[in-house]
């Protein structure tokens, strides 16, 4: 259950607030009526939970029984905006969630595998394939939940194979969906004479209230889904009209934005530009159907069914689909409208969020590899090796700038870009590594799965393990030792005279096997590999020996290597690290190296 509680934390904090408010709104004008407040609410909370849990399930069963093609789906087809639509609204009713297509969106802007342009067709078309949610959940399948929950179990724990019991998630997720939906609705049938609660729910025809319940409620729980089944619940106990419906469903728009909004923090200013996209569709959209509810309300009747009943009976049987209706009408009507101004709407949004001018070496980028050197493996590898060469030398300038900081209190500028603060060009270029990581590896990958030799699938990947350790090494600068630097300065003391001096004999010594990296690589050299090794090996031992010297001078009671000490020790072990992974990329080179020769 860890995943569903990582998962979930914040939705069922948003059930219990919202089971508590309403029901304790509607009791507020109770009497000593018949209805049991306790257990109403234990299952309204419960039905709730049950919901939020099967969505969830259902979700990620979809999502892994359609592996990566998702991901690609979206990566791949979106190049024009009309087909970036039909691919939202496919991959959206796949996994059951605009939230998480946009939270995807982001990460893939972000990752600079898909432009702001290429999303915006997307997250229309992702409003648009929430409707199925709505339009299933109107079709009463409560009185099924139980035998879709039993088969799904079935083929969840005994399918052998993996897509099956994926499927059986999918299915297991949809049933307990329809079973918490049941708890529900069984306990709203005690309101539907309740006449404190119907008053409340008649007060929601009044569109802006009703907007603002919805995108409340929706972004409590972060999930429009779970607020449209509690709508249509409602419908079907015959306590909830269409013209109190429609500004919760618009509201649900409204609120889940919320979500791609906590998605964007501290990402890209592309990937910020995906979210507020989002924000500007749905609330704009939102807003103007606000003003056009009677006209969608009299859309919705004329194109719904109509059952002949009259009173509570005939909402009841009537209304569910009617809501689930006007939610499709809606959200297709927002795409079809907006789809036009796609390029109009991006400018404004680049014009709140415009391109910082940057220079040219400082954004991240690949200087040699590209897609038309796969078909040649030989000079694919050549090209990958120049550019991993880049990243020994943005890590070499990295480790020479780290330890600056430590001795100084202006460590002053970028020696290579006097632009850039010190501490700016160690961000900048760890930035360029994960980049580098990424894109290298991706171009190796695809080279891997062409016609390529044993010995160059060897080297292939050989060389993501070194990327991956370069980036690796990358990560120790910069989330390890940089946050030391604020700690150092907190103290306002320096270290001891022989610390300091130690420190920078040892920092010399891993700055040189850096070096040393660099030039076994550059030429797979394997005599300087092994040297490589040697060496590792060797400064592994000397920092053992600066410990022991630093803890001697801790017996002594030195003062300042006593409150240093954390630092000290903590810096010596990040620069050990950093000695190890260039031992490790020696390894891997001689063994390549080795192997090509036996070949």
């Amino acid at each position: 259950m860890n995943k569903y509680n990582s998962h979930l934390k914040r939705p069922l904090i948003g059930v219990l607030v919202f089971g508590l408010v309403s029901t304790a709104y509607a009791a507020s004008g109770a009497g000593s009526g018949d209805i049991s407040w306790f257990y109403l609410i234990m299952w309204l909370m419960g039905g709730l939970s049950l919901f939020l849990i099967g969505m969830e399930k259902m979700s990620d069963g979809l999502k892994l029984a359609a592996g990566d093609k998702m991901r690609n789906i979206l990566s791949v087809l979106t190049t024009n905006r009309v087909m970036g639509v039909a691919v939202g609204a496919f991959v959206t009713m796949v996994i059951q969630s605009s939230s998480a297509t946009t939270v995807m969106l982001v990460s893939f802007v972000q990752a600079q595998l898909m432009t702001f342009a290429q999303s915006i067709g997307v997250i229309l078309g992702a409003n648009i394939g929430t409707t199925i949610t709505a339009q299933l959940i109107a079709f009463k399948l409560t009185d099924y939940a139980l035998l879709m929950i039993s088969v799904g179990f079935l083929m969840s724990a005994f399918s052998k194979s993996d897509n099956q019991k994926n499927i059986g998630d999918a299915i297991l997720g949809f049933g307990i969906l329809f079973f918490g939906m049941k708890l529900m609705s069984d306990a709203m049938k005690p309101l539907r004479s309740f006449e404190p609660f119907i008053d409340m729910l008649q007060n929601l025809e009044t569109p802006i209230l009703g907007l603002l319940a919805g995108a409340a409620f929706t972004a409590l729980i972060q999930s429009s889904s779970a607020l449209t089944g509690i709508v249509i619940v409602l419908a079907q106990q015959g306590v909830l009209s269409l013209e109190a419906g429609i500004p919760l469903i618009l509201g649900a728009n409204v609120g889940t934005c919320v979500t791609a909004g906590l998605a964007s923090i501290g990402t890209s200013r592309e990937a910020k530009r995906v979210a507020m996209a989002h924000v500007v569709f749905n609330i704009t959209g939102a807003v103007l159907f606000l003003f056009l509810i009677p006209i969608l309300v009299d859309i919705v009747r004329s194109i719904s069914p109509v059952s002949g009943l009259t009173g509570v009976d005939k909402l009841a049987a009537e209304t569910p689909r009617q809501i689930a209706n006007a939610h499709t009408i809606f959200n297709i009507s927002v795409g079809v409208l907006f789809l036009p101004f796609t390029n109009m709407l991006s400018k404004l949004i680049f014009r709140y969020y415009p391109e910082k001018a940057i220079e040219k070496g400082i954004a991240p980028t690949t200087k040699f590899i590209n897609e038309v050197a796969l078909g040649t493996p030989s000079l694919a590898l050549d090209l990958a090796r120049s550019e991993i060469a880049r990243m020994a030398k943005a890590l070499e300038k990295m480790m020479r700038s780290i330890i600056v900081p430590f001795f100084k209190d202006d460590p002053g500028q970028d020696p290579s870009r006097p632009e850039l603060s010190l501490i700016e060009g160690i961000e900048m270029r760890e930035g360029k590594l994960d980049y580098l990581d990424h894109r290298i590896t991706k171009f190796l990958l695809t080279l891997s799965q062409g016609e390529v030799t044993d010995q160059q699938a060897k080297e292939v990947f050989a060389l993501i393990s070194i990327v991956h350790h370069m980036e690796s090494i990358g990560d120790v600068v910069n989330k390890n030792m940089m946050p030391l630097i604020v700690r150092k300065e907190a103290l306002k003391l320096d270290f001891s005279a022989e610390g300091k001096e130690e420190l920078e004999l040892y920092h010399g010594k891993v700055v040189h096997q850096i070096q040393r990296l660099g030039a076994a690589f550059t030429e797979m050299d394997p005599v300087r590999a092994k040297r490589l090794m040697k060496k590792q090996a060797k400064y592994s031992d000397l920092q053992t020996k600066y410990t022991a010297f630093h803890l001697a001078r801790i017996q002594e009671s030195r003062d300042e290597s006593i409150k240093t000490h954390e630092i000290h020790m903590e810096l010596l072990d990040m620069m050990k690290r950093v000695n190890v992974y260039t031992g490790d990329i020696g390894k891997i080179i001689f063994n390549l190296a080795d192997s090509g020769e036996e070949s």
